[in-house]
């Protein structure tokens, strides 16, 4: 499967822009299920911007 992270990263609610794993979504998920966090898109907005991903 290829990844379409061009095409993510103009959907990505994520406000981290800076981050290496934008629009690479296996990446990010596989990342932050390692850390027991779960991804900004899966926040409202509101909620996105604090950072908390417990």
């Amino acid at each position: 499967m290829e990844c379409t992270a061009d095409t993510n990263s103009a959907s990505c609610t994520c406000t981290y822009a800076s981050c290496s794993k934008r629009g690479k979504c296996c990446q990010c998920v596989q990342y932050h299920r390692a850390n027991g966090e779960l991804p900004g898109c899966l926040f409202p907005p509101d909620a996105e911007r604090t950072y908390d991903r417990l």
